[in-house]
């Protein structure tokens, strides 16, 4: 079982001539004695994870085990456990699973010959209704554990879904969490997916995303880091049928000796495609954060437009940031762009603001809520939207972090009183 551990050590030393993946350590999070997680099948708690006013249905993943028995809806959908799926579903888990593009990945294929479980949603072609699902993937362990987690979402032609995926850990414990999620968009299909991550400072989290897009399909992706110790995302997104659309956003809040890594691949595979990409990021005290874009225009996908924008603020000079954006393009009728641009915050809109009586804290935190307005009005679920407003607001003023019963979507549920109390409301102004 430790041969799994040593395997994941071992990867990086495999790598080190991969552009992608050379500068990826996670020997920080990963001690001696660390272990995976029991075989026994996890038995869901009451973690707090509720977002108010969000209509979701809502399946748990407590140290890489799904608790959620599977389920099959009348109009075909069918969603729980992914090991439960492979018995009661056999033929559509080995048509899908494994199956996306994606590019040569190690860690990956370690995480297809030894994930523990994880989740299915599939959703048929053809329905009307848009279904919603939040996975909560906990880390709850009194000590060092290695998860691997796998999740298989396929959505149908014309049918539309949201998913909400949250990390979390529980507690101080030490944890590396190596997971995939395969998204498998049929023709005019609509997905909007979210991921937001909340864990201490110990844990280390690499989550893969591979998404497959057929012709007319809509994907929106945000991705909402706001505590880890190192976390990295990988995002490679597929483009196989025409008049795609792809929308991809990010915002990254860390400090101390945190560490945030983003790379996204867009691949614009047929003609008439469209992708926009925003991530932006703040790095405080000892912080380092990366983002590597690469949008590949292929020959013969013309009429594509690609758009890729990185923008990030060091609020210290030990605060750190590597930006990476590329474009790789192989035919001319193509309109298509990248940016990155780093910085402080602007003393002059500062000056601006204090002269209006306002204090240097509350000044502060307007410019960066402002900076970080952009990402979250693209979130099209007005209650996740107004829920992560307050939560930004809250790690703004260094006041989001784990507490002893909720991680994420602390909501003064838990009695833990970490409320902020603000001079002025930001996002009212």
């Amino acid at each position: 079982m430790t041969d799994i551990i040593q395997q994941f050590r071992d990867i990086r030393a495999t790598l080190r001539k991969n552009e992608v993946w050379r500068d990826v350590d996670f020997s920080a999070m990963m001690p001696e004695g660390m272990k995976l997680p029991s075989g026994d099948k996890a038995e869901e708690k009451d973690y707090p994870c509720n977002i108010p006013d969000l209509d979701v249905t809502k399946l748990t993943v407590i140290n890489g085990r799904c608790v959620n028995p599977y389920y099959e809806e009348p109009d075909g959908v069918a969603y729980g456990s992914l090991s439960e799926a492979r018995q009661r579903r056999p033929e559509t888990v080995a048509k899908y699973l494994g199956k996306s593009d994606k590019s040569d990945n190690a860690y990956e294929r370690l995480n297809a010959t030894n994930h523990e479980d994880g989740i299915f949603i599939f959703l048929p072609a053809g329905i009307k209704k848009e279904y919603k699902f939040q996975i909560v993937n906990i880390i709850d362990s009194n000590e060092p554990i290695f998860v691997q987690t796998r999740n298989l979402v396929v959505v149908g032609s014309g049918s539309m879904l949201t998913l909400l995926q949250c990390d979390d850990s529980i507690g101080e414990s030490r944890s590396m969490s190596n997971n995939v999620t395969e998204i498998i968009a049929d023709s005019e299909s609509s997905v909007q997916h979210y991921k937001l991550q909340n864990m201490n400072d110990m844990s280390g989290l690499l989550n893969h995303s591979y998404t497959q897009l057929e012709e007319g399909a809509q994907f929106s992706t945000s991705v909402i880091t706001l505590n880890g110790g190192h976390i990295r995302n990988h995002a490679e997104v597929n483009m196989r049928g025409e008049h795609c659309h792809v929308e991809a956003n990010g915002l990254y809040l860390i400090d101390k000796e945190q560490q945030a890594d983003n790379y996204i691949f867009v691949n614009h595979l047929k003609p008439h495609c469209e992708s926009h990409a925003l991530y932006k990021g703040i790095m405080d005290d000892s912080a380092h954060a990366s983002f590597n874009g690469h949008v590949l225009v292929s020959d013969g996908a013309v009429k594509t437009e690609a758009f890729q924008t990185n923008r990030n603020i060091l609020l210290t000079d030990k605060a750190t940031v590597q930006s990476k954006p590329f474009l790789e393009i192989y035919n001319d009728d193509v309109k298509c762009s990248h940016g990155s641009t780093t910085g402080q915050i602007d003393e002059l809109a500062m000056f601006y603001i204090r002269s209006r009586g306002i204090s240097e804290r509350t000044a502060r935190t307007m410019l960066l809520y402002a900076f970080c307005d952009e990402v979250i009005q693209k979130i099209a679920l007005a209650p996740l939207r107004n829920r992560l407003s307050d939560m930004v607001k809250q790690r703004l003023h260094g006041e989001l972090t784990p507490c002893s019963e909720c991680a994420l979507h602390c909501n003064n549920t838990c009695g833990c009183n970490d409320a902020p109390a603000f001079e002025i409301d930001p996002d009212k102004l």
